[in-house]
């Protein structure tokens, strides 16, 4: 398990109130029973925690599953790491 997935289970985890060993890459947020409020709040908080931007409505990205979401951080976070920070 990569790091990036620990603490995506992790977050979806304590934002909707569910035992972390339900939670598979296999997963969608509505299998978890999540709604759609929480679904928004899990995306908020893995953007704070990782300070990117996931797009929304993108076909390049699923983030209905748990699997897609990491896939789309890791995407991310890969390409942050690319990109030198902005001086300002």
């Amino acid at each position: 398990m990569s790091d990036v997935q620990d603490t995506v289970f992790g977050i979806i985890a304590k934002e909707a109130s569910i035992d972390p060993a339900k939670i598979t890459l296999d997963s969608t947020l509505k299998q978890l029973e999540i709604q759609s409020l929480d679904a928004v709040q899990i995306i908020f908080e893995i953007e704070d925690h990782y300070k990117i931007t996931l797009p929304d409505r993108d076909p390049n990205f699923d983030t209905e599953s748990v699997k897609g979401l990491v896939e789309a951080v890791e995407k991310l976070v890969a390409a942050k790491a690319a990109t030198p920070a902005a001086q300002g």
